[in-house]
């Protein structure tokens, strides 16, 4: 695309070669004028006179003008037409022709003005003259005749025709090139004031012609008539012109009411040229550092300040600035290749154009920010902070739009990424180096997936591929492959090489239940894996204890806690030495109307993922309330244990509504016990340590379930604020066989005296393993050598009953009541536990 500096020095060029043409045209009228003149010169002193007065006519009719700006040009309409027509009715053609040239030669002297527009305005209006002269030739007419007004009018009326054409033809194409627009808006601008000038102007060529043949005298009326007329035309035209300005400034700064600030500029360049007929507009913005120049073809220049500039001229700059001027957001400049002083009303205009352009500016450069900010908030909604990934909230909307996706190809799967025992990363380096890992598993990911997979971070160490347009099924487990197989290698990390493993679930999307489903299979594909010491696992419906398609149990959650199909039974807890109950765990178990009796283990992962769980968790928690407070009230103050899942923690509103459900049944929060598994990988977050710090400072005891079977268990020790900790029955039920399992027993034993901890043991189903336990300093045991789970009910009467006449207690103490008891030396030991043999 050519540059505005070359544009205009093709216009340049156009115009010269146009000047040319016309002198070389004008230079031969002349000549052939002058042989004619030559052959018939003036021979008296009435003729000579006629010529002085020819000559001084043209010169004033050029000096009386009204000026027209355009670009660094000013163009005149005068009355030449007037005075040559008006010559050629009086005197011969050729006279006519030279005294034009020569009148028109003195004007240009007498103004100064430049040679190239003497040259120009000589050449157009000797071929004016020629063009009349030569009308009123082919007309036989003879200028020493008098004729009456008829016969006057036709002959004159086709001359000034001639003449008005014959200007119009060669100035307007010089002002169109001039000016940069075409020559058909030339011709149509001010038309209706250009025709009244030429009837004015006609009127009063015969006004004139007619005082000459009525008597000579009367000629001192014309110039008082042809200066009126000129004043009032020239006010018209100046109205016009204003009016004009004015229409132009109010379409301006009404397209300036955009809020794109490229669109603001390009506005302001184009329609700033034009409505002050700039040959450039430069807007300087001072925030950016950015500049922009133009004209009225569009933008030539989009860069940094202090570029230089290929039109050199004068500069008008105003400052751009708001009303009040305490807002200065850059300046506009108005460039011309020439000398222009611009009029009061032009600068009027300008001041009120830039007012305009710095609001139009600011609004632009206010919502750009507002749309900055929206988009990153948009970003920040649909990506991980940490990674820069996709998040959860992205990968359900992008998954979801997939899946419903009518012109979607190929098969859509899902990855679920699960590192392994990556929370030991965290304890033992810290979270800015669980953090690094996470950034680098991060990058990984996302070099290893196609540019059409979607990598998004669920949370923690959790991550997820969506696979699209797969041309198979089978294909899935092969990227599968594929990303997980990137991880393989160790990560540096501060110095240090470090190899994290993980593990990966793959589904394909699903005919029902949409991208919920889709990751909820991922997810148990993934879990599949980790218990089968698996990398990689795909769904299998077989093997899906959550299948809505075999078991319906999603469908069903809502209607079983609304009809309380949720029931509790209850475990009693036991003094090891004594028999008698302590405390009772609160198993929960599922009603169904269809399927009997369910394991929590069978709908507990459905109720988390549902959505369900804090009105699941809240009514677990009031049947184990309400069957405390009865035991209670029948004489029986017994503590009752509640598992929590992991999820509740993540709820800063858990805390409050365990709380509530305390008061709401009288109970002091001691008297209950909420256990936590040792599989809780989320531990480290800030909004679990809030939730179990409250629920301790309140009083509510809390107990760590399952105790040993993880891989961290000291280090969740150091950061969960326990009273209790539980045995894992698979210790309990090996300790006889298996040194390890008796060591674990005895280090839980020795490390809760030591923290000053309850210790209670899980699975004990006979009495030597009562003994054993109690011997090696266990003082709390479950298991069914007590009692199987059952209502709280049936609980509260087997208590009532009592052991031995004991009410409260649920089997035979160890020892008699105030007996000294020698423990067995195998307390010390560390190898296998033999179990005594207890009297029958």
């Amino acid at each position: 695309m050519p540059s505005q500096a070359q544009n205009d020095q093709d216009d340049h060029r156009r115009l010269t070669l146009i000047i040319g043409v016309i002198v070389v045209a004008a230079a031969v009228v002349c000549a052939l004028s002058l042989m004619a003149a030559l052959a018939d010169p003036p021979a008296t002193v009435t003729e000579a006179a006629t010529v002085v007065a020819l000559i001084s006519m043209i010169a004033v009719a050029t000096m009386v003008k009204a000026r027209v700006r355009i670009r660094s040009t000013t163009h005149s309409i005068t009355w030449n037409e007037t005075a040559i027509v008006v010559g050629v009715a009086v005197a011969p053609a050729p006279w006519v022709v030279l005294c034009t040239a020569a009148g028109v030669a003195v004007a240009f002297a007498v103004l100064r003005l430049p040679a190239i527009k003497m040259a120009f305005s000589v050449g157009k209006n000797a071929i004016v003259a020629a063009g009349a002269g030569l009308t009123l030739a082919t007309l036989d007419w003879t200028p020493s005749k008098l004729i009456d007004f008829v016969d006057l009018v036709g002959p004159i009326a086709l001359a000034y025709l001639t003449a008005t054409l014959l200007d119009e033809i060669i100035a307007i194409p010089v002002i169109a090139i001039a000016s940069g627009s075409s020559v058909r808006q030339q011709f149509r601008m001010n038309w209706d004031l250009r025709g009244v000038g030429v009837a004015l102007r006609f009127l009063v060529t015969i006004c004139t012609l007619l005082l000459l043949q009525a008597d000579p005298r009367l000629l001192v009326a014309v110039p008082p008539l042809v200066l009126s007329l000129h004043l009032a035309y020239s006010t018209r035209i100046r109205s016009r012109t204003e009016q004009q300005a004015w229409q132009r400034l109010a379409r301006t700064t009404d397209a300036l009411n955009v809020v794109d600030l490229d669109t603001v500029l390009t506005t302001a360049i184009t329609q700033a040229a034009e409505l002050f007929s700039a040959d450039e507009v430069e807007i300087e913005l001072r925030d950016g550092n950015r500049a922009v120049r133009g004209g009225t073809g569009g933008i030539t220049f989009d860069g940094p300040t202090g570029t230089p500039t290929d039109v050199d001229g004068t500069i008008v700059p105003t400052p751009l600035e708001g009303h009040d001027r305490t807002v200065d957001v850059g300046v506009l400049r108005l460039r011309f290749r020439g000398p222009v002083q611009l009029s009061e009303r032009e600068q009027y205009t300008l001041r009120t154009f830039a007012s305009a352009l710095c609001t139009a500016v600011r609004n632009a450069q206010a919502y750009a920010e507002l749309a900055r900010v929206a988009n990153e908030h948009a970003y920040a909604a649909a990506h991980d902070a940490l990674t820069g990934l996709a998040n959860r909230r992205h990968l359900l909307d992008q998954g979801t739009e997939q899946l419903s996706s009518r012109h979607a190809d190929g098969v859509t799967a899902l990855v679920l990424i699960d590192l392994n025992h990556f929370k030991e990363v965290n304890d033992t380096l810290g979270h800015a180096a669980g953090d690094q890992v996470l950034v680098q598993v991060a990058d990984r990911l996302r070099e290893a997936a196609q540019a059409s997979d979607l990598v998004a971070r669920l949370g923690g160490d959790e991550f997820a591929v969506l696979l699209r347009g797969l041309p198979a099924p089978a294909v899935a487990a092969h990227r599968a492959e594929t990303l997980l197989a990137a991880l393989h290698e160790p990560f540096d990390l501060d110095g240090m090489r470090i190899s994290v493993e993980a593990s990966g679930g793959i589904s394909v999307a699903p005919s029902t239940g949409g991208m919920a489903e889709l990751l909820r299979r991922a997810d148990v594909a993934m879990y599949q894996a980790k218990r089968a010491g698996q990398r990689i696992s795909s769904y299998a419906p077989t093997r899906d204890t959550a299948d809505l398609g075999r078991l319906t149990l999603g469908g069903d959650l809502p209607r079983a806690v609304a009809d309380h199909e949720f029931v509790v039974n209850f475990q009693p807890i036991v003094d090891l030495g004594t028999g008698e109950v302590t405390s009772a765990e609160a198993l929960a178990r599922w009603r169904h109307p269809t399927h009997g009796m369910i394991d929590p283990l069978r709908f507990l992962e459905a109720v988390e993922r549902s959505g369900l769980l804090p009105a699941f968790a809240e009514a677990i928690l009031d049947q184990a309330l309400i069957a405390a407070a009865n035991w209670r009230d029948a004489g029986f103050d017994v503590p009752v244990a509640v598992n929590v899942s992991p999820r509740s923690l993540l709820d800063a509103r858990f805390p409050g509504s365990v709380l509530a459900r305390l008061r709401a049944h009288d109970l002091p929060p001691d008297r209950l016990v909420l256990e936590l598994t040792e599989t809780l990988t989320l531990s480290q977050l800030d909004v679990v340590d809030r939730v179990l710090s409250r629920l301790r400072d309140e009083g509510v005891r809390l107990a760590l379930d399952d105790f040993g079977t993880g891989y961290s268990s000291l280090s969740l020790l150091s950061r969960i604020p326990v009273h209790e900790l539980k045995i894992d029955r698979s210790f309990v039920t090996t300790m006889e066989s298996s040194a390890e399992a008796a060591a674990v027993i005895r280090s839980t034993l020795d490390l809760g005296r030591s923290l000053d901890l309850d210790v209670v043991a899980e699975g004990v189903e006979s009495e030597p393993q009562r003994r054993a336990l109690w011997e090696l300093g266990c003082v709390a045991g479950q298991g069914h050598l007590f009692a199987r789970p059952v209502p709280a009910g049936t609980l509260l009467a087997a208590m009532q009953r009592g052991s031995g006449g004991r009410p409260g207690a649920l089997a035979a103490p160890l020892h008699d009541a105030g007996a000294v008891i020698r423990l067995s030396q195998n307390r010390r030991q560390t190898g296998r536990i033999r179990l005594p043999h207890l009297p029958a």
